[in-house]
């Protein structure tokens, strides 16, 4: 096993690979994230995590950014390489499904994302 490094790190990329995101592309999200981040050469600012399900089965495939606590739907390998270029400063709003604003969950209003079960029961 493998113990990194994580001083540099400006971002945790935690990609779901649970089997909904698997069957929309999830692999392929996978592949294209770590392949950008490598071709930008940004392997020590962003690292990532394979996932099993992040209960957003709904937004499959669904890609996590800590610590800014933004979560993308990655509908295709090339908005999971904007991500990782989203994470260095670009923007992809319309792949923001929710993220944290002023330490609240916020969901995006432009996202088409359903809203979901509350916890709260």
């Amino acid at each position: 096993m493998t113990t990194w490094n994580l001083e540099s790190m400006k971002s945790h990329l935690l990609i779901c690979n649970g089997s909904s995101c698997l069957k929309k592309g999830g692999e392929e999200v996978t592949l294209a994230v770590r392949d950008e981040i490598a071709r930008l050469g940004i392997d020590e600012q962003i690292h990532t995590t394979r996932t099993r399900c992040n209960g957003r089965c709904k937004d499959a495939c669904v890609v996590i950014a800590y610590p800014q606590g933004t979560w993308y739907k990655a509908e295709s390998p090339e908005i999971g390489r904007q991500i990782v270029r989203n994470c260095m400063d670009q923007q992809v709003a319309p792949h923001v499904v929710y993220q944290t604003i002023n330490g609240n969950m916020t969901k995006n209003p432009t996202s088409g994302a359903i809203k979901g079960i509350s916890k709260n029961k």
